[in-house]
């Protein structure tokens, strides 16, 4: 909804290329290695992302460094990660709810809880904490419908408007948005 409303194309921050090799990561249970795969995956998207940038067409990605990072922190990685400066910086924006709202919004998902998500369930304070250390935009959306926290969002920043979106529907796998397209109409390669 967002990438339509800002006229953005949305990238997966897992590539497709990625989806076995996540898979058997995520049947493991070394959080040292899931980590490491997911910032793989995060900076071949941030690539892909970049190319979309310098050809002045906005982005909008499900998530970014901040939630990989604080995510397996909280789980008990410890490898030292310094992120490169050159890094297409994101407006991030932090979507939380009260604790009753959100065990009914997991309860009510369309997705098997993996291992991993009962460890986060364990975690839930330390992620939270762990989110403090990167800036971003908190947005409550305790009773609200994602139309209004759309709104919410596009009038707390409307940069990068622009029309480019890619409208095609999500939701085809749970684990896998859609391609993206590789070169977007109306738009200069540099």
């Amino acid at each position: 909804m967002l990438a339509v409303a800002r006229q953005a194309v949305l990238v997966s921050t897992v590539p497709s290329h990625y989806q076995p090799l996540r898979h058997a990561v995520d049947d493991g249970t070394n959080v040292e290695a899931r980590m490491c795969l997911y910032l793989s995956a995060l900076f071949t998207a941030a690539e892909e992302i970049q190319q979309h940038l310098d050809a002045g067409v906005p982005v909008v990605v499900e998530s970014y460094f901040a939630r990989c990072l604080a995510t397996h922190r909280a789980l008990g990685a410890r490898l030292g990660i310094t992120l490169p400066s050159r890094l297409p910086a994101p407006v991030t924006y932090h979507l939380v709810c009260d604790e009753d709202e959100r065990q009914r919004r997991l309860a009510g998902r369309n997705k098997p809880a993996s291992r991993w998500d009962a460890l986060i369930e364990t975690a839930t304070d330390r992620v939270t904490e762990a989110y403090e250390s990167f800036p971003m935009h908190r947005v409550d959306t305790t009773g609200r419908s994602p139309d209004e926290v759309l709104r919410m969002i596009t009038d707390t920043d409307t940069q990068g408007a622009q029309s480019h979106a890619d409208t095609e529907p999500l939701g085809a796998h749970p684990h896998l948005l859609p391609a993206v397209p590789r070169h977007v109409a109306g738009t200069r390669r540099p």
